[in-house]
C-alpha cells in the first residue's frame, strides 16, 4: 500500500509540510511506503499555464497531476486560511483531470490552525469539494488546535494528540 501525503499550502516554511512529515514518518514505521507532495512545489505558473483552457498543456504539472492518478489513499494536511483552506489547494483541485481525479479514491483529512478549531471550517470546506468530486472521506478528521503550541521541533507536544493520530493512521490503513 502506498499513500499519498498532499501538504495543502504554498506558504514557505509552513506547518502543514512539517505535520505531513510527521504523519510520512509514522506510516513508513508500520511499513506502508508514503510520499509527500508540497504545494510549495507546483509550477509557479500553474495557474495560468495548467487550468481551463490550458488544461493538460503543462507538462510540470502534468505529471503531478499523473502522480495523484497513481494513488488509491490520499491524505491532506491542511492549514485554516480565513475560515477555510487554502486559496491555492482549491486552484490545485480545479487543476486536476475533471471529473476522475478524486473519484472513488479515500482520503484522510487533517486540519491544523493557530486557533481553537483545529481548522474544522477548513476540513469542512474541502469534504465538501471532495464529495462532489466522488472521493470518500475518513470520518476521524484530525484537527490539532493550537498548533504553536502543540507542535514543536517536529513532534506532537500533547498526547492527547498524538494519540489520536495514531488512531486515525490507524482507521486510515484499515479504511
Amino acid at each position: 500500500m502506498s499513500i499519498l501525503i498532499i501538504s495543502g499550502t504554498n506558504r514557505t516554511n509552513n506547518k502543514s509540510l512539517k505535520i505531513a512529515n510527521l504523519y510520512a514518518q509514522k506510516l513508513i514505521s508500520k511499513n506502508i511506503d508514503a510520499e509527500i507532495l508540497s504545494l510549495t512545489d507546483l509550477p509557479k505558473d500553474y495557474i495560468y499555464s495548467a487550468l481551463y483552457e490550458n488544461s493538460g498543456k503543462n507538462p510540470e504539472f502534468n505529471q503531478i497531476r499523473e502522480k495523484i492518478a497513481s494513488f488509491k489513499k490520499i491524505i491532506f494536511v491542511v492549514a485554516e486560511y480565513n475560515g477555510s483552506f487554502p486559496g491555492v489547494l482549491k486552484a490545485f483541485i480545479d487543476g486536476l483531470k475533471y471529473p476522475d481525479s478524486l473519484k472513488n479514491k479515500k482520503f484522510a483529512l487533517v486540519g491544523l490552525s493557530s486557533g481553537i478549531q483545529g481548522g474544522a471550517l477548513a476540513l469542512s470546506h474541502l469534504t465538501d469539494v471532495i464529495s462532489y468530486l466522488n472521493g470518500n472521506v475518513l470520518g476521524n478528521r484530525m484537527k490539532i488546535y493550537k498548533i504553536e503550541e502543540n507542535f514543536k521541533d517536529g513532534k506532537i507536544t500533547n498526547s492527547v494528540f498524538e494519540d489520536l493520530i495514531n488512531a486515525q493512521i490507524e482507521e486510515f490503513i484499515a479504511f
